[in-house]
């Protein structure tokens, strides 16, 4: 799975339990050699990549602003796009497939981009209810990182 990159999609501002799934998965991801693309802010973002960090991977975080410095601290690689929340299309678009944790609009927005560009989706946990082609379901880290996985090869 090396030299895959693998979009994580979330909330800018989540705990608890959706902090330590993100984490969970930047670190299952890391694990199989694949690159973590993120928005790069908080919540989620910094959650997977502070996973894929701590396990020896490469984070990317494409962010909003016009400005490299407003990234969280787990970023290896920082895009700043100047575009605000339009910056949602390059952050799906450098994955070879998406995964979902939790989220909010600009998720559910990410989600429907990276179909738009047939990328395959992974949505982790309860919530959206998108079950069409091409976005798949997923219970745990673990399911999520193996479903992304085939996803990816298949776009590749």
């Amino acid at each position: 799975m090396a030299g895959l990159q693998i979009a994580v999609i979330g909330a800018g501002s989540a705990n608890g339990d959706l902090l330590d799934t993100a984490g969970a998965v930047g670190r299952l991801l890391a694990e199989r050699g694949c690159v973590v693309v993120c928005g790069g802010l908080g919540g989620v973002m910094a959650a997977v990549a502070r996973g894929a960090r701590e396990a020896g991977g490469t984070t990317i975080g494409i962010l909003p602003g016009e400005s490299p410095d407003g990234g969280n601290e787990w970023l290896d690689h920082v895009v700043a796009t100047g575009m605000g929340h339009a910056r949602n299309l390059a952050v799906v678009a450098s994955g070879h497939a998406v995964i979902a944790v939790g989220g909010e609009w600009g998720t559910l927005a990410e989600i429907g981009l990276a179909r738009k560009l047939g990328r395959g989706v992974v949505v982790l946990g309860p919530g959206w209810q998108l079950e069409r082609a091409g976005i798949e379901r997923a219970t745990s880290p673990a399911e999520a990182v193996e479903r992304a996985l085939l996803l990816a090869e298949r776009y590749r």
